[in-house]
């Protein structure tokens, strides 16, 4: 309950800039048996097999002045005996809100941030000075 507070907080913070929904989400999902990770490109209302859980992202919102620095998407995780984990999970803070899993671990990386929204680059910043032509 304390977490969810927080994280309802996080989202209706003043200070912070605009939130927008995003299309889809980049989650990582680690078993702690085999030591796999894996990353997964799901779209909102889409489910994605995951070893023995099915991981289900319901929504994704960025925060329009930080779009690849911050996430939060709401999950639902089932494994094949009951649903493991509902509610929003926060990028920056995985701790926050945990999949309490024995065998898996699930975060989320990023949302689906379209181009448009990519912070621009100026050509000075993106040069890479290799050497002297002469």
């Amino acid at each position: 309950m304390i977490r969810l507070g927080i994280v309802l907080a996080l989202l209706a913070s003043p200070v912070a800039a605009e939130v927008l929904a995003a299309k889809g989400a980049r989650l990582r999902v680690l078993d702690k048996m085999s030591g796999v990770v894996s990353d997964y490109d799901i779209g909102v209302g889409q489910a994605q097999a995951a070893g023995r859980l099915s991981v289900q992202l319901d929504d994704c919102r960025y925060p329009s002045d930080q779009p690849n620095g911050e996430a939060y998407a709401h999950l639902t995780i089932s494994d094949a005996k009951a649903t493991a984990f509902r509610g929003w999970m926060v990028a920056s803070s995985p701790a926050l809100s945990a999949l309490d899993h024995p065998r898996y671990d699930v975060w989320v990386l990023t949302c689906d941030v379209p181009a448009s929204a990519q912070p621009a680059t100026s050509p000075a910043a993106t040069a890479t000075g290799t050497g002297s032509g002469g």
